[in-house]
């Protein structure tokens, strides 16, 4: 379902992430009627999907499409809808981060395996709480306290969702959320365990 444009739009008038940016692929799960925009309630729902409380999920939509949006819209009047606009989400990458997406929202496999080989001490695939707040800190930018607080968000809300029970939060479930497919994996792990349950 990816297109090699860079427009990130087809035939039909859906919106296809770009086989370029992988960061628009890990912003598509969210978008519900695949228009490209993803609003608040998208953002509320994707996160209830993959199994996050009302609290977590609520909190989500509101801080996510707020700082994002005015980002993806360049040159646009701001909207009260708060939309994020995905062909342009590369533009809202923040400071502090790992910098596993590069300026255009391509992957960098070398910042990935970095995140491992610097910060994984306890076992070489996976990070424990007290590992990732250490690569969080290494990389925090001198007085870039949104890109701060945004990748502890970021983190922890990934942490709590997917560590197992001993606590690792480990590299396949990481290298999900950047290329997108863990949302779909945790929404069809979900979907599976309700029908379980009836």
């Amino acid at each position: 379902m990816a297109s090699t444009s860079l427009s990130g739009a087809n035939n039909n008038g859906k919106f296809v992430p770009s086989d370029v940016s992988v960061l628009q692929k890990h912003v598509f799960f969210f978008d519900e009627n695949q228009d490209g925009i993803v609003y608040p309630s998208e953002t509320f729902r994707g996160f209830r999907a993959i199994g996050s409380g009302l609290l977590l999920s609520t909190a989500a939509a509101i801080f996510i499409n707020v700082a994002l949006s005015q980002k993806t819209r360049p040159g646009k009047f701001p909207s009260l809808l708060f939309p994020i606009e995905i062909k342009n989400i590369h533009r809202a990458k923040h400071g502090s981060d790992s910098g596993v997406y590069d300026k255009e929202g391509r992957f960098v496999p070398a910042k990935f395996e970095e995140i491992f080989a610097k910060h994984a001490h306890s076992r070489p695939d996976a990070l424990t709480s007290d590992e990732l707040k250490g690569m969080l800190k290494a990389n925090r930018e001198p007085k870039n306290y949104s890109g701060w607080f945004a990748s502890y968000i970021e983190w922890k809300i990934l942490y709590v969702l997917c560590k197992d029970k001993n606590g690792l939060l480990h590299k396949e479930t990481i290298r999900g959320v950047y290329d997108g497919s863990l949302f779909e994996q945790m929404k069809k792990e979900r979907e599976s365990t309700k029908k379980q349950a009836l």
